[in-house]
């Protein structure tokens, strides 16, 4: 066995052999598997080894869809057969609610170029004539659905892998995993000591194992799966007879899947009564074997299963395959760099191998070879999730997420699993002020405030919710008077030391302010993308603070250690650096009431340090609410003293809480950005506008600058805009296709209804040379074509002047 090795690959199943498959095709021909047992042990050998590219995510859902199509090239490549069966696939909707969410995923679908189509009950019959129609609305079909075998495609992918000049050890334990002083690693098998530049961590049912060496926690755990083959089925063999194969049937009613296998039908669930595996760990012994036959726990969906396909109840079962397989607490893998670990990376929680194993292989190699993958992979970043996550937080996650897996998934559905785990020290002041929650990154954030027989439950759903009565007094409040709500929800930074000012010439994108001052700045990467829309706050010529998106710390902070510099020190300072934002036309009056500092010369973008009230903090003059407004910093030990300074001084002015929905809403009228909405690694600065804030004049070579000056001299191919939509009861969330001259030319990022200006307004993308002739398009908003017309002037305080004022 070699003893050196670029990358060491754990585990050997479909993820990872994918991994090391791409690694391979990108030119890394120095890397090697190992597997403890046989290839696919664990969980890939008893899949059910379906595929689809039905995915909330659109980023997911594109590297599902490349996962299918790369299987014919595997078996032109090594002529191994896959055993594909392309037979498409229909996903069920028996109420208005999932079908909603079915024509949601087909407008997205329009602007990736995926063939889906909703169908009818009499053509679902036609095409899946197993289904029993009754009660169902409609269905997604999709061509691309299907299923393969399992153990061939793993040894597709290792025969690729082994061509392109890759090794695989099987029957190698890995015992350990020792990191060397240069980042290297010594992998530790029982058939001696590999020396590794990288580890890849693809051990599945005991990824937290392998972690677990590293001293690394990965959140996953494994849950039980049951599914049944039947005997002959009198329809399939008809169909199979004629030379056609039963497409597979998604039931989400019925927390249900449904395939052909042979001449009879496969079928398993997602049922309720679920249950965790392996809640302490995962046996070493544990292989290729099958857990006890448990149809006490799936009874329920089989009577329901009996209904929704009768053929089922009149066919035997021929075999039973019930096994274990991991979840993360979202259901999506755990995949990249592992923060705070240099060379050391994911391939885990991949639930869904055979529709994903192939998109994971191909960025995860791009990431470690290109130093980032092609697109946002943020849904699958291992760094979504922080060093708070615990395993007493994962298993009610997984749990909840396994139970869920077919329900409909609500754009603004807050689910309950493991909460409130983590909150501020406003928690119970806030519950009792009438707080909806939701959450962000763990932590509880007020969505909106309830009063009196308002309902203290948002409803999921993909139209105007309930929540819309107690926005729209939130906004008002703000724009007429002045509103309060938590600055908690922002990553905070610490950047200090000599150098300071130097490492964030080069690691931001655009000026750094004055002592002082603060200025709004993108961070990219070196091909140019945006890793952060950040505000730079100057304290002193060695203190500056960075604000941002409170959930991406873990991806931001992985960026900074990354790119660290001698002559300075970072700082996360998220949970430790907190406070309120005051805003509205009265925000001043606000604050001045508490301090006896003279801020009547405080100028927009100015910061101070200030006594408010008892507690020293630090305020700057900005606002995400597009208002005169300001953000008040302190430790957080002395947060409950300064909200008792600010809503005293507040009351007699008509001070109110907002939320979270207001501020989405206020930060419309403006026209300003989101993060992973407008502004995420899918898009440039200059995309998206962001492009106003890099300071091309200063003379340091920032991360990104060549690619920036580049489209800078070309122009971008497309641009961001803003439109005022004709929305029923329904507004844009994302994602949805833009029309023009009959034709899909765009997509939206994000939108929702400005309680300010009484308009449903929407942001999305336009090819270049097309906004100026695009005054009006149409946008589809589930099913519907509703007209929306470009807007180039901001809904409210368009000059800025209260703003800046």
């Amino acid at each position: 066995m070699q003893t050196t090795t670029r990358v060491a690959v754990i585990g050997g199943g479909v993820v990872g052999a994918s991994v090391l498959y791409h690694l391979t095709k990108l030119g890394w021909s120095d890397v090697m598997l190992l597997e403890r047992s046989e290839l696919t042990s664990g969980s890939t050998w008893h899949a059910a080894g379906g595929f689809h590219t039905l995915n909330g995510d659109t980023n997911m859902a594109a590297l599902q869809g490349y996962t299918i199509r790369l299987y014919k090239e595997l078996e032109e490549i090594t002529g191994l057969s896959c055993g594909l069966h392309h037979v498409g696939g229909v996903t069920l909707a028996d109420n208005q609610d999932r079908f909603d969410m079915l024509l949601a995923e087909r407008a997205k679908h329009r602007f990736m170029g995926m063939e889906t189509e909703i169908v009818g009950p009499e053509e679902i019959r036609r095409i899946a004539p197993v289904t029993n129609t009754d009660g169902i609305i409609g269905a997604l079909y999709d061509p691309l659905d299907g299923h393969l075998d399992p153990s061939g495609t793993t040894h597709a992918y290792a025969k690729a892998a082994r061509m392109g000049g890759a090794t695989i050890e099987t029957h190698c334990m890995v015992r350990e995993t020792n990191q060397r002083a240069d980042g290297t690693w010594d992998v530790v098998t029982d058939n001696g000591t590999i020396h590794a530049e990288h580890v890849v961590n693809a051990g599945g049912l005991w990824a937290r194992e392998v972690g677990k060496m590293a001293g690394i926690y990965f959140p996953l755990h494994p849950m039980e799966h049951q599914y049944l083959v039947t005997e002959d089925v009198p329809m399939i063999v008809e169909m199979t007879a004629g030379g056609n194969e039963h497409p597979h049937v998604m039931d989400p009613a019925g927390e249900s899947y449904l395939r052909q296998e042979g001449r009879g039908l496969c079928i398993g669930f997602y049922e309720q009564p679920c249950r965790p595996w392996a809640v302490d760990g995962t046996s070493w012994e544990f292989g290729q074997d099958l857990l006890p036959n448990d149809f006490d726990k799936i009874e329920q969906s089989i009577d329901f299963a009996y209904k929704r396909f009768p053929d089922l109840e009149r066919a035997g079962v021929k075999s039973v395959i019930h096994g274990p397989f991991t979840f993360a607490p979202d259901g999506n893998p755990l995949v990249g760099p592992v923060p705070g670990v240099r060379n050391y990376w994911s391939a885990c929680g991949v639930m869904a191998g055979f529709s994903q194993g192939g998109g994971v292989g191909l960025m995860l190699a791009q990431w470690m070879i290109e130093g980032e993958p092609e697109r946002d992979t943020m849904a699958m970043d291992v760094a979504r999730f922080g060093d708070w996550i615990s395993p007493g937080y994962t298993l009610p996650k997984v749990i909840e997420n396994y139970q869920k897996r077919f329900s409909v998934a609500y754009p603004n559905e807050e689910l309950p699993a493991a909460r409130p785990n983590r909150t501020t020290p406003m928690y119970d002041i806030f519950t009792g002020m009438g707080a909806v929650w939701g959450q962000q990154y763990g932590l509880e954030v007020a969505n909106y405030f309830a009063k009196g027989n308002e309902p203290t439950y948002e409803t999921p759903s993909f139209r105007r919710s309930d929540a819309f009565e107690a926005t729209a007094r939130e906004v008002q409040a703000v724009r007429n008077g002045v509103g309060i709500n938590e600055v908690q929800n922002f990553g905070k930074y610490s950047v200090t030391g000599p150098r300071a000012r130097a490492w964030l010439n080069r690691i931001m994108a655009g000026r750094v302010p004055t002592p002082g001052r603060l200025s709004l700045t993108p961070m990219l990467s070196p091909k140019g993308k945006l890793i952060g829309d950040f505000t730079m706050s100057c304290l002193s010529e060695t203190e500056f603070q960075l604000t941002a998106s409170y959930g991406a710390q873990a991806f931001h902070w992985r960026w900074f250690l990354q790119h660290l510099e001698d002559g300075m020190h970072i700082e996360n300072i998220s949970d430790r650096r907190t406070g309120f934002q005051v805003a509205g036309p009265r925000a001043r009056d606000v604050l001045a009431a508490c301090t006896r500092a003279d801020i009547g010369n405080m100028r927009f973008l100015d910061l101070r340090r200030l006594t408010v009230g008892m507690t020293d903090c630090i305020v700057q003059r900005v606002s995400y609410t597009g208002d005169l407004g300001y953000e008040i910093y302190c430790d957080a030990t002395g947060q409950r003293t300064l909200w008792h300074t600010l809503w005293a001084a507040g009351q007699p002015l008509g001070m109110v809480p907002f939320g979270m929905r207001a501020m989405m809403s206020l930060r419309l009228d403006r026209f300003f950005g989101s993060w992973m909405a407008e502004f995420s690694p899918d898009y440039t600065a200059a995309e998206t506008g962001l492009d106003r804030f890099i300071s091309f004049k200063k003379n340091d070579a920032f991360i990104g600058r060549a690619a920036a000056e580049a489209e800078r001299a070309t122009g971008p191919a497309r641009r961001l805009v803003s439109f005022e939509v004709d929305a029923d009861d329904a507004d844009v969330q994302g994602y949805e296709p833009i029309w023009l001259d009959g034709a899909v030319v765009g997509f939206c990022t994000s939108g929702g209804y400005s309680h300010h200006a009484g308009k449903s307004v929407a942001f999305g993308f336009l090819p270049s040379d097309r906004v100026a002739e695009a005054p009006d398009v149409a946008i589809e908003i589930l099913g519907q074509m509703r007209p929306a017309r470009v807007i180039t002037r901001p809904l409210f305080d368009p000059d800025g002047a209260r703003m800046r004022g």
